[in-house]
């Protein structure tokens, strides 16, 4: 008797026992979030200490650019968002089509770049076609203009602006950086500096610093296996 009084006095303990408070699971970081601009001009996504180091020399107006944004990127953000690499993207102008889309995309500063980039490259054939299709006098029209008007004519002309308005990006904000000389040296600048390092067409790409022979997705993803990603 005396040990069943002890049993039901040890269960009566256990069940009066507090359960151990949850612990929250903390969320891991999305690292796609964090964009930071760099001193070589380019606009970085991701973990600022990732041990894989990816650089893109692109043009805006490039298709091979273009084929590479549709689909390299969506496996190249799951590499960002977990930490283990960081995406710094750089514009290298071919064309004076590209210094308007560039300018208006870098307008929109470390929260609208990647945004704005992600619609022209998802729309490159239609923007490009209207410039490139506008009548010879139109044409003539743009070339005859100072620098500051014909990057925002060009802009107006191929819908260019309107698209980084539905990205959040104000028109006036836009077609004053379209007018922003000191931004047209700085993309020349950062042209100047990709070439010194051995920048001969886009896309380029640099894993930690070393250029690698890859032009899409399914080249360049070995070199950010093997770099440690």
């Amino acid at each position: 008797m005396i040990f069943g009084r002890r049993l039901f006095a040890a269960s009566v303990a256990l069940l009066m026992v507090s359960p151990a408070a949850a612990v929250p699971q903390k969320k891991a970081a999305d690292w796609t979030r964090t964009v930071v601009a760099t001193p070589d001009g380019g606009f970085r996504m991701g973990n600022p200490k990732a041990k894989v180091r990816l650089i893109e020399y692109g043009s805006l107006t490039c298709p091979h650019c273009r084929h590479f944004a549709e689909t390299g990127s969506a496996p190249l953000m799951a590499y960002v968002k977990s930490g283990k690499v960081s995406f710094e993207y750089r514009t290298y102008i071919l064309n004076g089509i590209d210094i308007a889309a560039t300018l208006v995309a870098r307008c929109g500063g470390t929260q609208r770049f990647f945004p704005i980039v992600d619609r022209l490259y998802a729309t490159q054939p239609d923007w490009v076609g209207r410039i490139v299709n506008l009548p010879s006098p139109e044409k003539q029209k743009i070339t005859e203009l100072a620098d500051g008007p014909r990057m925002v004519r060009l802009a107006e002309a191929g819908g260019i602006t309107q698209l980084a308005v539905g990205r959040g990006l104000p028109a006036a904000q836009a077609n004053k950086c379209l007018a922003d000389t000191a931004a047209m040296t700085r993309l020349e600048q950062i042209v100047e500096k990709g070439r010194s390092f051995g920048v001969e067409g886009t896309p380029t790409f640099f894993v930690n610093g070393i250029k690698v022979n890859a032009g899409d997705w399914p080249s360049l993803e070995p070199h950010i296996k093997r770099a440690g990603g």
